[in-house]
């Protein structure tokens, strides 16, 4: 099953910047203000990453999902 969609979602918590998903995969994060997800990314060839950068970020407001 490969990721088809990775979001910001705030609605429990915010992203405090940390940078932490920009350090994991940076072809798929950028941490200006808070986090954005780059348009136009293949993110199944990120999926390692990907998921990585959402168990790693500190507050859990990276979100993905599946076909």
């Amino acid at each position: 099953m490969a990721i088809v969609k990775v979001w910001l979602d705030e609605t429990e918590d915010e992203c405090i910047s940390c940078g932490s998903c920009e350090a994991v995969a940076p072809m798929v994060f950028e941490v200006p203000d808070k986090m954005i997800v780059i348009e136009g990314v293949d993110f199944s060839l990120y999926e390692d990453e990907i998921k990585e950068a959402v168990d790693i970020c500190p507050t859990s407001v990276i979100k993905f999902e599946t076909d």
